[in-house]
């Protein structure tokens, strides 16, 4: 990789030269010694970093900021000046600079400070590539605030999910999505849904893994007053409320096996009956399910029908998890910086070096519901300039993040080529699963609602797999 360009202005010669000796071993420098020397090179080099002192032999470095800015690119600039005030500090920030540094200088600070601002331009322009991409993707597929925008990276895997998506949402037919807890499965249903061509305040959610059967059958499918204790008067099940739109499943492989049946009706005829009535109505919803359970495997063991599998996945579509996708983290981070910034009322800052490497390096069993309550807790958490290491949560830095996935790390995502995702789902549940649990229960002091909601699942859920792993 091409080191960054960074320009030095100042009218002093012996200046000019000593930074430049002192910053070349880590930047490709050029000098000048006045504005029009520096916008000749500004308009011929594509400079990253400019570095310009205040006073210029009668011109001022205000002055140079101004015209800066003014190119297509302009570069991240850091002022330096003998004469700093609290004053020229504010007033060099509004016209455009980065930073501010008064003389004499310590170099160690200058360089540290120049490869702070050279990372808040690499996240600026993953920032902007990321707008240009989902512009891209919006004119491309006409999707709409809920569409394809969502499906943040530009991750081989993820332009295959993004390329599935925009293949089956025209559709009728019925979605399976595949993958870990918090890689982002309802996204991927929403995105569907909403370049369905159906009305879009008609999605309705139903997470299966938090309701017992009976309640779940009175939710899918209404019931009669009187149908059960408790039955005080009727009640509209999801499929007629979402008649005309879309039905989401979520945790479909925690249904049982009475509900079962009856989805396998829905499916097949296209009628509902209500919980306590023989009268069949019909209904017109798209259903798309999601799991991250291995149902091939479910179906084998006898957990799951068979015909009901194979009505449910007409098409698969597999979402990566985060460790197969890490050259998406940069991106995301950006995405949740932006999100957590405006929610919490704080500016915008960026994360340095050290915490960026942090991020690229831990292996997130969590994977992007993990990674976005990492980044807001260090938007939460930080009162400086750039949110460091010390500012991000605590197992981040721990030993125990070194070897959680090992296993799971060794065959990358894409070296798995044509095995199915179903495989790796098996490996994950019984390999990362438990750990997984363990990393959130120790996160939030062993609070088991809070665990459960860190995690993505019911409280219910938790206990379950908390008994099957006992």
């Amino acid at each position: 990789m091409n080191p960054a360009t960074l320009l030095i202005v100042d009218d002093e010669k012996s200046t000019r030269d000593g930074l430049r000796m002192a910053l070349e071993d880590h930047f490709d420098c050029y000098v000048a010694s006045g504005i029009k020397e520096a916008m000749a090179v500004l308009k011929s080099e594509p400079i990253d970093l400019l570095l310009t002192d205040l006073r210029l032999s009668g011109e001022s470095g205000m002055d140079l900021l101004d015209q800066a800015l003014t190119l297509p690119h302009p570069p991240v600039s850091v002022m330096m000046t003998a004469y700093g005030s609290v004053d020229t500090a504010v007033e060099a920030m509004r016209r455009g600079a980065w930073n501010f540094v008064t003389k004499p200088l310590n170099l160690d600070e200058v360089e540290l400070l120049l490869k702070r601002a050279l990372n808040t331009r690499s996240l600026e322009k993953d920032k902007a590539r990321l707008e240009q991409e989902n512009q891209d993707l919006r004119i491309k597929s006409g999707a709409s605030k809920h569409g394809l925008e969502r499906l943040i990276g530009k991750s081989t895997a993820m332009e295959k999910v993004s390329e599935l998506v925009t293949q089956v949402a025209p559709t009728r037919a019925t979605v399976l999505i595949e993958g870990e807890s918090g890689t982002g499965k309802e996204l991927v249903a929403h995105a569907i849904h909403h370049l369905s061509g159906r009305p879009a305040d008609k999605l309705l959610v139903v997470n299966c893994a938090a309701l017992s059967p009976q309640l779940l059958e009175s939710e899918l499918f209404g019931h009669e007053k009187g149908a059960f204790t408790g039955a005080t008067q009727k009640r509209i099940g999801r499929f007629e409320q979402a008649n005309g739109g879309t039905l989401f499943l979520d945790e479909i492989g925690e249904i049982d096996q009475a509900t079962q049946v009856k989805l396998l009706r829905v499916l097949s005829e296209r009628t509902i009956e209500r919980v306590g009535s023989n009268q069949s109505i019909k209904v017109d919803v798209r259903v798309i399910t999601a799991t991250n359970k291995n149902l091939k495997e479910q179906v084998s063991k006898g957990k799951f029908r068979e015909d009901l599998f194979f009505r449910l996945n007409v098409v698969s579509i597999p979402v990566p998890p985060l460790r197969a996708r890490k050259e998406d983290i940069v991106l995301l981070t950006q995405a949740f910086l932006r999100e957590f910034s405006t929610e919490n009322s704080k500016e915008l800052k960026p994360l340095t070096d050290d915490a960026l490497e942090l991020l690229r390096a831990y292996s997130w069993p969590g994977n992007v519901r993990e990674l976005r309550t990492t980044i807001e807790h260090g938007v939460v958490m930080c009162n400086e300039t750039h949110i460091d290491v010390r500012h991000l949560p605590r197992f981040l830095t721990s030993d125990e993040h070194n070897t959680s996935s090992e296993a799971a790390t060794n065959e990358s995502y894409h070296e798995k080529g044509e095995k199915s995702l179903a495989s790796d789902d098996e490996f994950n549940l019984h390999v990362l699963e438990q750990r997984t649990i363990e990393r959130a229960l120790n996160y939030t002091d062993n609070n088991r609602t809070d665990a459960a909601r860190l995690l993505g699942i019911s409280r219910r859920t938790l206990q379950r797999k908390l008994k099957q792993t006992s």
